[in-house]
């Protein structure tokens, strides 16, 4: 209204309404506002008290200013526990007495004006992003996996591998002197999963073409889990008679749940079938996605997650099978088990007091069982009985019952880095069989739909599976040379003929001299 007035007495502007609409103007308004600055400003200069009321009373400025309340507000909602909380909820928190009172609220904010608040507080309503190469992929510690663990072993190992170039050229391995270093052959696993209603939606439509119902939802699933090699393609014995592939129908009522027991049964039959292609001439290197199933360890391996402190009539994390024994710190092995001829505790768990005194730590038997909610503050902090065990060598040192599986048998065992499909190049091979699967006509039960999976698999061939391996090779060597993942993806498009690329990327890559 001031400024209205004084755009108005200094002539700016010709007229009452001229000067109006550039005093909106300058709030970023139209023409409402002017309206409503000609009409407050008249009943001011009859009624020099009646000026206009905020009815909002300054209801989103005060959850901006009192960083307090927006914080109470933020832990209120984390502290509910579930994706799916409302504006309500904020609402009804705001009406309880003992929040009033701390916040001087003379009443609680609407429904509507939580809604507002919630954007202010940097909330949006939608659906989540998703994207898996995205998050994480440049985490510090996934960095340093890459870098420091997954690339120092690769580099080591792809000497003693067989490349080949475009045209499936084959090149043989730069330092193999069998028997006594043999070639690596690389064997790569994965799960994926195809739906019955999983079909290509976009083709050419004929005007005359009348719309048909749609199948509801993604219908029935069969999960695949196969292993796959540049060197022999989808992995089966040297005859064809037999294959490693597993079809499994995931499902409270069906076949149940893919589990790490399930795996290393079908990863014992891979290295069979392996040694049939490659009797005693080479080694495998089996490649695992790094999810947590895969690194779950052996029903007896050393663990000190469960651990009762005391001694305790306890026979392992599954109730079955007694934990191995562990190392002294002389390097003499320790039975975590009393002997059964005990005259007082006959086959009891010694418990972690115990188990701890006798690896010299008597000061540390004597601390908690673990910590509160089982969350220690320092890794590496003597807090708890659990935490001192933990961070004992051999406790440490206990490998994955996948990873004792293979080595027992005289192969290799490498994990990927967390979210860097790009790396794995079964993951293409998935996609080139889902893209014919998808323009097969729907199946009418679960057999067809299981024989058009097999077929569409079968039509990924040894070619295309070298040309996906050199492109996830490109991505190794682009890593190697220390780029970042998008700069490493802009390094394929490069390679394959793109050549629209921002400067400041294409002056990272020339550095790197990978372009």
């Amino acid at each position: 209204m001031l400024a209205f007035i004084r755009i108005y007495n200094a002539g700016a502007c010709t007229g009452w309404t001229a000067a109006s609409n550039v005093a909106a103007l300058a709030c970023g308004k139209a023409t409402g506002l002017a309206r409503s600055l000609r009409k407050w400003v008249w009943d001011y200069f009859e009624d020099n008290s009646n000026l206009p009321v905020n009815v909002y009373h300054g209801s989103l400025s005060r959850i901006a200013e009192d960083e307090d309340l927006a914080q109470e507000i933020h832990e209120h909602l984390h502290g509910l526990r579930k994706k799916y909380f409302t504006a309500m909820d904020i609402v009804r928190f705001l009406e309880t007495p003992d929040i009033k009172a701390r916040f001087k609220l003379q009443k609680s904010p609407s429904e509507r004006t939580a809604r507002r608040w919630l954007h202010t507080m940097e909330y949006r309503y939608g659906k989540p992003l998703k994207g898996m190469f995205i998050d994480g992929h440049e985490r510090a510690d996934v960095v340093d996996y890459r870098q420091n663990v997954f690339l120092s072993i690769w580099a080591a190992l792809q000497e003693r591998m067989m490349l080949w170039n475009r045209d499936s050229i084959p090149t043989d391995p730069k330092s193999c002197s069998f028997p006594n270093r043999k070639r690596v052959v690389l064997l790569t696993h994965d799960e994926s999963t195809f739906y019955a209603h999983d079909r290509r939606e976009t083709r050419w439509i004929h005007n005359s073409e009348n719309p048909t119902p749609a199948k509801k939802g993604e219908g029935s699933s069969i999960m695949v889990s196969d292993f796959c090699s540049p060197d022999l393609g989808w992995l089966k014995s040297k005859d064809g008679t037999r294959e490693v592939r597993l079809l499994f129908k995931a499902g409270k009522n069906r076949d149940g749940y893919f589990s790490c027991e399930d795996l290393c049964v079908q990863t014992e039959l891979a290295i069979e079938l392996f040694e049939d292609n490659f009797p005693g001439t080479a080694v495998a290197l089996f490649a695992f996605d790094n999810a947590p199933s895969h690194q779950k360890r052996a029903s007896d391996g050393l663990s000190s997650l469960k651990m009762p402190k005391f001694p305790k009539l306890w026979a392992g994390h599954d109730g079955k099978t007694k934990m191995r024994n562990g190392v002294l710190p002389n390097g003499e092995s320790q039975s975590l088990y009393y002997s059964d001829d005990h005259p007082t505790m006959p086959g009891y768990f010694k418990g972690m007091s115990r188990i701890l005194e006798e690896r010299g730590f008597i000061e540390e038997a004597k601390l908690p069982a673990s910590c509160e909610k089982f969350k220690c503050k320092d890794s590496k902090a003597s807090c708890c009985c659990r935490q001192v065990l933990y961070n004992q060598p051999d406790f440490v040192g206990q490998k994955s019952a996948l990873v004792e599986l293979i080595e027992a048998h005289g192969h290799l065992v490498i994990f990927y880095p967390k979210f860097h499909c790009e790396l794995n190049f079964i993951e293409q091979c998935w996609g080139a069989a889902k893209y014919d699967y998808r323009r097969l006509p729907l199946t009418q039960n679960e057999a067809q739909m299981d024989a058009n999976i097999r077929q569409c698999l079968d039509n990924v061939d040894i070619v295309k599976m070298r040309r996906f391996a050199n492109r996830s090779a490109r991505f190794m060597d682009g890593y190697q040379r220390g780029l970042t993942g998008s700069q490493a993806s802009w390094a394929n498009k490069k390679y394959h003929g793109h050549r629209v690329l921002p400067e400041s990327i294409m002056n990272d890559l020339e550095a790197a001299k990978v372009v």
